[in-house]
């Protein structure tokens, strides 16, 4: 089985795979910076407290899609159009994760479970990607083109996973605990399955690019599934747990402006 690493120097090294998996970063982090936009101008009189750490959290996300794109200019390429099964969040609001974007289009309030059901939907999806920021941290921090903005997302990453936990836990001292712990258990579950499909649809698209051979891509796809089973198992209890972070308020200033990567 290829590493994490060796699988992700191939991406990178060659033009077309780096430009499609920029390309779905790209899209879904600016997907992710409309919805908490949104959010953060429907949270309800209640919770206004909470509508500029909404807002920091949507703009981190517009920063990180600029990055991507940033990336891409800097090596004299252009975004493609994301193919639909790969698409996390929208496959995942097809499954009744998080806020559905018509409820987000309406200019109607928030109710309180409709933000705590957006910070469970953070709460899991976060998660995966400060996960996955961390594995790219670990292997690529210092890589000349990439390395500053793994770096930076990873750290907003964190932030936000901190920032969920800790609003979350807030909800549960008021009485939430119960729709929280449900809502919660759906939206892991839910994430990983739609995680497995999509990562089975990017390495599709990856291999036809790469040029690999059907038995490197059944290999992977084997792997894929294996994590999925063990995730199905047991694996998902880490994305329900709560716990008090060490970085506490982790939303409470504004978004670091995003350093010119072209």
């Amino acid at each position: 089985m290829p590493s994490v690493k060796s699988l992700f120097e191939e991406i990178l090294d060659n033009d077309e795979s780096f430009r499609l998996f920029c390309s779905i970063a790209a899209s879904g982090e600016s997907q992710g910076g409309w919805e908490n936009g949104r959010i953060a101008a429907l949270v309800p009189a209640s919770e206004q407290r909470l509508a500029p750490r909404i807002a920091r959290h949507g703009a981190d996300e517009d920063k990180h899609g600029r990055i991507f794109n940033a990336l891409l200019k800097k090596r004299g390429l252009t975004p493609v159009p994301v193919p639909a099964e790969t698409d996390y969040t929208m496959l995942l609001e097809r499954r009744g994760i998080g806020l559905a974007h018509e409820r987000l289009k309406a200019d109607q309030p928030l109710t309180v479970q409709d933000v705590i059901t957006y910070l469970a939907h953070s709460r899991v999806t976060e998660q995966r990607a400060a996960e996955q920021m961390a594995t790219l941290r670990r292997h690529f921090a210092e890589h000349p083109d990439v390395g500053r903005a793994v770096r930076m997302i990873s750290g907003d990453e964190d932030n936000h996973l901190a920032y969920s936990h800790e609003e979350l836990l807030y909800f549960v001292t008021a009485g939430h605990g119960r729709f929280i712990r449900r809502t919660l258990r759906a939206c892991a579950l839910a994430e990983i399955r739609v995680h497995r499909d999509v990562s089975l649809a990017v390495m599709a698209h990856m291999g036809l690019i790469l040029g690999w051979s059907r038995a490197r891509s059944s290999l992977l796809a084997a792997g894929i599934r294996v994590m999925y089973a063990y995730e199905r198992l047991i694996g998902w209890r880490r994305m329900v747990s709560l716990s008090m972070p060490e970085r506490r308020d982790a939303l409470g200033g504004p978004a670091e402006r995003a350093p010119e990567f072209a």
